[in-house]
């Protein structure tokens, strides 16, 4: 397959289905600089395209914790991300945000939210596929080639190449064995230029594991 560069979607373009804005490749809309999306990764939405944003909840400036997501992503609609804002103190006799609010009592300084739990940025890796209504709760970090299924909480970090599902999100199964995921995970074909990858799609897209092999050579 001799594809040319000129034959791949332009992953700055929002909209890379002609008449159908409900799917974008996502780093083309996304306004909020602590959202950082790669190449390729599309978004898609029963509504719009735009709501995305809206789906990534408390993520207050002040914080300044990141959503990282990588590229040849597939997030379906109505996915959310619950970020570090979300954190209420575990360890207090109330759950009560009390100091954000200000007027009640003094002395609030040592409890204001940047001190409150943080769990770190949320990272989703490369080729990861996110079902549809999941919901990603805080530092979580999900692998490359992972898939999440419908309506999943993700609650933990997910390794590469595995299938997660379920309240909370469960290993379901691993998707390749050793040698294949180990053989992917040193490709890193999403790294690749655009031809490349256009001249070895029929490997990447398909399931011959001695071919798959000889990419490493």
């Amino acid at each position: 397959m001799n594809n040319s560069i000129n034959e791949s979607p332009n992953p700055d373009e929002a909209y890379p289905l002609e008449h159908h804005q409900k799917m974008c490749f996502l780093k083309n809309i996304v306004t909020n600089p602590n959202i950082i999306v790669g190449d390729f990764t599309y978004y898609d939405d029963l509504e719009s395209a735009e709501n995305f944003e809206k789906n990534v909840l408390y993520h207050f400036d002040f914080i300044g914790d990141k959503l990282i997501i990588g590229k040849f992503c597939a997030i379906a609609s109505d996915v959310k991300f619950i970020m570090n804002g979300g954190n209420h103190l575990l360890d207090r006799f109330t759950t009560y945000p009390f100091p954000i609010f200000g007027k009640f009592g003094q002395g609030w300084g040592q409890f204001m939210p940047e001190s409150w739990p943080h769990r770190g940025d949320t990272i989703i890796g490369n080729d990861v596929w996110i079902g549809y209504d999941s919901l990603i709760l805080p530092g979580v970090k999900i692998g490359d080639g992972a898939v999440i299924g419908a309506k999943s909480v993700v609650t933990k970090d997910v390794a590469p190449y595995t299938i997660v599902a379920g309240n909370p999100a469960k290993l379901i199964k691993r998707r390749f064995n050793d040698e294949v995921t180990s053989i992917l995970l040193q490709l890193k074909w999403w790294d690749w230029e655009i031809q490349k990858i256009n001249e070895n799609l029929p490997i990447i897209f398909g399931n011959d594991l001695q071919a798959l092999s000889q990419l490493l050579n």
